[in-house]
Order: C-alpha cells, then structure tokens, then sequence
C-alpha cells in the first residue's frame, strides 16, 4: 500500500516503535500490513530492512475474514538513499516514503522537501559523503597538477 494510507485505517494505533533512530533517516516506506497480533515486532517479509511498527489498542478488531490486525510497517529497501546516497533515489523518492519526523499514532506520515529531494534540497549542499569525495577529488587534482 503506497503513502496515500487513510487515517481511517490508523485510528485504532496507539504507538510507533522504532528499530532504528529516525532522526537519521531522510525518508521511511510506509506500507499497511496483515499480522497477528496488536502489539510487539510483526513479521518481515520484504527485502531491507524493517525500521518500525506501530502497536494497536485494545479496542482494534481482526479482520472478520482473516482474523488478522491491519499494522503500519515502516521499511527500506537495500537501494534506498540511506545505503545508497548516489542512486536511484539521491534526489526523489519512491510515493510510499514519508518523513519519519511526521509520524505519530493515528496520523498518516507526510511527504517533506527533506524526504522527497534529499540533503540537497533541504541544505543547498550535496551529502556528507558527496563532499567528502569532491575534497578528495580536489586534493588528488592539486597534488596531481
């Protein structure tokens, strides 16, 4: 499911947990997904890595049908910025990302210039890693010249 998530769908949420420090991250995926439980780790099945989940109250019903709990998952792939800051995404990014600093219990995480442009947009300056490589780039260029 992409970031158009409803609010509808969240309104039994009441807490994200993160496996890794948002703060660090320009953007998350955010999927809906089936589990078995309200509460603790769900399971991952996609390639990346699973960075969070959101818990449900004690008011959140199984689906009649499945008898499984509707759970936000927020994720990254292996070719997302984070690992590869001079990729696919390195401005962009994929219409399930969301800012990870938007997301709280019952409200559908938001697209932001940091998360959708990159470091760039928000800085005016390329990636830390990118200006390392140009100093060493410039470095090598005067030591050669």
């Amino acid at each position: 499911m992409s970031s158009l998530l409803n609010e509808r769908d969240l309104r039994n949420e009441s807490a994200v947990v993160w496996l890794e420090d948002p703060e660090c991250l320009d953007y998350v995926r955010q999927a809906l997904d089936k589990t078995a439980r309200r509460r603790g780790r769900p399971r991952y099945a996609r390639d990346g890595r699973m960075i969070g989940y959101t818990e449900l109250d004690e008011h959140a019903e199984a689906d009649p049908d499945s008898g499984l709990q509707l759970r936000r998952v927020f994720f990254l792939l292996p070719h997302d910025r984070d690992t590869e800051p001079d990729g696919l995404y390195e401005e962009g990014a994929p219409g399930e990302a969301v800012d990870p600093r938007t997301i709280e219990p019952r409200r559908v995480g938001a697209k932001t210039p940091r998360s959708q442009g990159g470091h760039t947009a928000v800085t005016g300056s390329p990636p830390p890693a990118e200006s390392r490589r140009a100093s060493a780039r410039a470095s090598a260029d005067s030591r050669a010249g």
